[in-house]
């Protein structure tokens, strides 16, 4: 049997067990506390580094914000400061404005007042004039009453008396005047029945004899096709009104096929109209532009025809040295006739026959075919200078530098004076062959031209005309006037003007319709 264990051995392995454990109690007891030390400064610190980031996040924050707000606030400002900016350019534009108004009331205020003091001057002298002209009508009234009593002591009668005498002088006097007034308006009458019968007569005519003078006045122009014709009229008549207003030649647009007319007494002006038609009808554009461009391309060319005819008729005969004005007249002779004679071939003929005489009576020939050239050449000119052809002829050739014996020529060779020379037999001779030759004269429309001429010289004559063109065989003038001179007031007194004149010199010719064409351009150049 096994001894028993010590009381004191086990309390003391007791007791050393209960120090080990409380050694371990308090060595897990430490250990335990330094963990948690260490954990609590760790989350101490993770908690201050978060701190800190969400401090540093925040500052972005903060900043990113003040700069989008600093964005936003500018963005708003500008359409605000640019609004305040035009708010302010317009209060100063009506202020300026204001000013302004501000400076014409008072000028027109200054005028008022000015008219003001002038209209209470003007009643002050009115005033004072009624009172003169009442004192005078009263001294007048006084000097009446006098003389009528004078008037009754010295005729014995009464005013009723006298009153009678004068009612009964008064209706004798009505009864003549009654019975001179009757016989005027009977003369009148018949004057005006006269005139109005005339009138009939003269538009009959008229119309009867359009034809006679259409084969001399009357250009035909050949169309590709009847399509053309309504490109030639124009919407609205606009290009047909323009072509007649820029050439002085009317149109004639009627159901004939494949033609148009143009109707002018003027042959050189109803050449030009009549090449720039047929420039217009080639090219295809055709409106008031281009028809004002192509005829001034036109006109350019007739004139240059004009030289080149003048020479070559110079050329033919022989002629050299004849001055450059001279030729353009001759040619302008291409664009005449006299009874239906062309008088460019008629001057060329009386050149020809005058110095074939001349050289069969051996005498001058040069100076024979150089006054037979020229003694029609005053009819090239589109005014008359001198009522005698030859005349104005001579002038014209002295005027042009030509020799005295050549001017002598062409002013005597129609005068039968025994002091003439022998060559101005010849160039009448010659003027009479080539005139009076069978065939060389066809119907007369000297007249006829020499009316148109004169319709539009009345026209020319007023102040502010441009331009003035004869149509409808005298039965219209058309009167382009300046825009910066006639105004439409005027334009109509300028009608009444040219419709009086028309009235006394042409005499009874019919109805004639005055047209007065006012046209404004602006025309500007763009750089």
């Amino acid at each position: 049997m096994q001894s028993p264990i010590p009381i004191a051995l086990v309390l003391g392995a007791g007791g050393l067990a209960l120090a080990v454990l409380g050694l371990g109690f308090l060595a897990g007891w430490l250990l335990n506390s330094r963990l948690r030390r260490n954990r609590l400064e760790s989350a101490q610190d993770e908690a201050g580094r978060i701190i800190a980031e969400g401090r540093r996040e925040a500052e972005s924050l903060k900043r990113t914000a003040a700069l989008e707000a600093k964005d936003e606030w500018r963005r708003e400002r500008e359409p605000l400061e640019q609004e305040l900016e035009q708010t302010k350019r317009t209060v100063r534009q009506q202020e300026s404005g204001l000013t302004e108004r501000e400076q014409q009331l008072d000028r027109k205020v200054d005028v008022l007042d000015g008219k003001e003091r002038s209209l209470l001057k003007t009643e002050q002298e009115l005033g004072n004039r009624e009172e003169e002209v009442s004192r005078n009508e009263e001294r007048v009234r006084d000097m009446v009453r006098q003389r009528r009593i004078q008037l009754e002591e010295l005729a014995d009668l009464s005013g009723a008396d006298a009153r009678r005498l004068v009612i009964e002088q008064q209706e004798e006097s009505a009864r003549q005047y009654a019975a001179r007034r009757v016989r005027e308006i009977k003369d009148h009458g018949i004057a005006n029945a006269n005139r109005e019968a005339r009138e009939i007569i003269a538009r009959s005519i008229q119309r009867f004899a359009g034809e006679l003078a259409m084969e001399s006045t009357v250009s035909v122009v050949n169309l590709p096709s009847d399509d053309m014709k309504g490109r030639i009229i124009g919407r609205d008549g606009r290009n047909i009104r323009s072509f007649d207003m820029i050439t002085g030649v009317e149109v004639i647009v009627d159901d004939t096929p494949g033609i148009v007319m143009l109707s002018s007494f003027d042959p050189l002006r109803r050449e030009v109209a009549k090449n720039t038609l047929e420039k217009l009808i080639v090219d295809g554009r055709i409106h008031p532009g281009r028809i004002e461009e192509v005829y001034e391309k036109c006109l350019e060319d007739v004139e240059e025809i004009i030289r080149e005819s003048g020479s070559k008729v110079a050329f033919d005969l022989g002629i050299h040295d004849m001055a450059e004005p001279l030729l353009e007249n001759l040619g302008k002779l291409r664009f005449r006739t006299s009874y239906g004679q062309n008088l460019l071939v008629h001057s060329k003929e009386v050149g020809y026959l005058a110095g074939m005489m001349a050289e069969e009576l051996e005498m001058d020939v040069q100076l024979a075919r150089r006054a037979g050239l020229l003694h029609d050449i005053s009819r090239a000119l589109d005014h008359d200078i001198g009522t005698d052809p030859a005349q104005a002829s001579a002038a014209l050739a002295r005027k042009c530098g030509e020799p005295a014996q050549v001017v002598e020529v062409i002013e005597t060779h129609t005068q039968n004076a025994p002091t003439r020379r022998a060559v101005a037999i010849l160039v009448q001779a010659a003027d009479e062959i080539s005139t009076h030759r069978p065939g060389a004269l066809k119907e007369k429309v000297e007249d006829y031209i020499r009316r148109m001429r004169q319709i539009e010289e009345v026209a020319m004559n007023q102040h502010g005309v441009t331009k003035a063109y004869a149509l409808q065989n005298g039965k219209e003038v058309r009167v382009l006037v300046d825009s910066a001179t006639v105004d439409d007031a005027y334009s109509d007194q300028l009608a009444d003007d040219i419709t009086r004149l028309l009235e006394d010199e042409l005499g009874q010719h019919g109805q004639i319709k005055v047209c007065i064409i006012r046209e404004i351009r602006a025309i500007h150049f763009a750089r």
